[in-house]
């Protein structure tokens, strides 16, 4: 009897495993199929988020806000800070989203700026911070810069969206300002090619721009460029095509008989131009050397006909940029020199521009006072005597120490000592004047020339900078730059007599990046 229930008892325990085998079974089949037609019915899912950024707040003093010598020259001290966060949404290896903002870029204390106020009053960047693509308001908030689809396909890399504009080799010339831009790159071993369109301005009837009462009136800008990679470096060469036509829309209403130059900021013509940059980054031995040229060739102005309106003559464009760099490594020890050149315009030649169009670039930033956008985005114009805005580029760009550099020869030296891997100490000392001596928009008679400045030296600046590494992260930076300021601030001959004063300025920084 004992023996039957014990062998009862058995296929019960045995019976009662298969059938919870099978439940288990049929659990794990469900669970899997779920599975299976969530990942068929949704779109993507982001398997990965990468997140860098940086932040800084910084000090900064400075001694003259004029160059000019007079009793009412100021100086002023004031912190500021920034907030810069990059995110990469990546859906698998060949997709991802890119995306990038700055918050909370303030003055500490200081005023909230007016909605469309940028960092230079009365320019052509009034409307936004320079390297943004929002208006300084939005970015002292939050402001989204990058947000654009990043695909690496079989038949190359397709990125759409907005997206950084204007950066091409090396740092020189460089100004990273977003636009919506559709790129494509392919790479076949060490040559790459990349095709790209950007909608820099666009006046298309819209429901943001209701009033629009014409067809083709956008900027554009297509560019093709070829590069080479090899051992110790890189080279290649970038060609442009700018088709600006938002000057060109203009109402016939705005045209009188005689003929009277509209008062609106539309002129009947359109840029049309080709820009060629070739350029070379390469290790020498001890010797790391970039170079850089940009050569910007067509209409700076190409005028339109309406009806027989007598039409303005064409304007031809003809500007010259270009940097070499080079710096050699001693062990803790390093040393370096730099050239760079941007055109002036000439005076003498109405129907050609021979600058203004290409600037030294708002990444680039060779001192700590001249040519200097970050001091001139945060501190303003350091002005002198008879400051004039360029007609093309719509900056300051004479008797005004600002960035980017503009109509200058530019000369520096350099030498640095590293004596541990977290300590960097660098003196330069750097020397610059003007390539062209531009006359005064003033009205004259036909046989009295135009004054025009009368020395054509910004001056000669000293840098002193020391960085430390506090952590791999953290690394905190002080800054000394003193000017002695070229009699180029004097301004016009007919004011020779004005004196102008030496600059300083002290910065230091703390930066951390993620």
């Amino acid at each position: 009897m004992l023996l039957e229930n014990t062998r009862f008892l058995k296929a019960e325990i045995i019976n009662s495993f298969f059938i919870k085998e099978k439940s288990m079974k049929r659990f794990w089949l469900v669970l899997l199929s779920l599975g299976l037609i969530m990942a068929f019915s949704a779109s993507a899912f982001a398997v990965d988020v990468k997140v860098s950024g940086e932040y800084y707040a910084a000090g900064l003093y400075l001694n003259k806000v004029r160059v000019k010598d007079t009793d009412d020259n100021l100086s002023t001290a004031f912190f500021f800070q920034r907030l810069r966060v990059g995110t990469e949404f990546v859906v698998s290896p060949s997709l991802k989203l890119v995306t990038r903002f700055d918050a909370l870029e303030r003055v500490w204390g200081g005023a909230r700026s007016a909605a469309a106020s940028g960092p230079v009053a009365n320019t052509a960047y009034n409307s936004t911070a320079w390297d943004s693509a929002g208006t300084r308001a939005e970015n002292e908030n939050i402001a989204f810069d990058y947000a654009y689809i990043d695909y690496t396909s079989p038949i190359g890399q397709f990125k759409v969206g907005m997206m950084p504009f204007g950066t091409t080799g090396t740092v020189f010339a460089d100004s990273g300002t977003p636009k919506t831009t559709i790129k494509y790159g392919y790479t076949s071993g060490p040559a790459a090619i990349y095709l790209g369109y950007t909608k820099v301005r666009d006046e298309s009837l819209s429901a943001v721009n209701p009033g629009t009462t014409w067809t083709d009136g956008d900027a554009d800008y297509y560019a093709v460029e070829g590069v080479y990679t090899f051992k110790d470096g890189k080279a290649g060469m970038k060609g442009s095509y700018y088709r600006y036509a938002d000057y060109r829309p203009l109402n016939q209403s705005n045209y009188a008989v005689p003929y009277v130059a509209p008062a609106a900021n539309k002129y009947n013509y359109k840029k049309a131009y080709f820009q060629f940059t070739p350029y070379v980054m390469a290790k020498i031995g001890p010797v790391n050397v970039q170079a850089e040229l940009n050569w910007a060739t067509g209409n700076a102005k190409q005028y339109d006909s309406i009806n027989d309106v007598p039409v303005a003559t064409d304007v031809k464009l003809d500007n010259l940029a270009g940097w070499v760099d080079a710096t050699a490594n001693f062990g803790m020890f390093y040393a370096g020199g730099t050239f760079a050149y941007v055109a002036g315009d000439d005076p003498n030649t109405t129907d050609r521009i021979e600058g203004g169009v290409i600037t030294g670039g708002i990444d680039y930033n060779p001192c700590l006072i001249l040519f200097n956008s970050d001091v001139t985005y945060w501190a303003g114009n350091v002005q002198g005597y008879d400051p004039l805005i360029s007609s093309t580029s719509g900056l300051a760009t004479q008797g005004v120490v600002n960035g980017p550099m503009v109509n200058a020869f530019f000369f520096q030296g350099r030498v640095g000592v590293k004596p541990t891997p977290q300590l960097d100490a660098m003196l330069s000392v750097s020397y610059a004047f003007a390539d062209k001596k531009p006359a005064a928009v003033v009205v004259t008679s036909a046989n009295v020339p135009q004054p025009t400045f009368g020395n054509g030296t910004y001056g000669l600046e000293v840098d002193l900078t020391g960085t430390y590494k506090i952590t791999n992260n953290l690394s905190y930076m002080l800054g000394f730059g003193y000017l002695f300021t070229g009699d180029y601030f004097k301004g016009l001959n007919a004011n020779s007599t004005n004196k102008v004063v030496d600059d300083y300025m002290l910065i230091n920084k703390l930066t951390l990046s993620f």
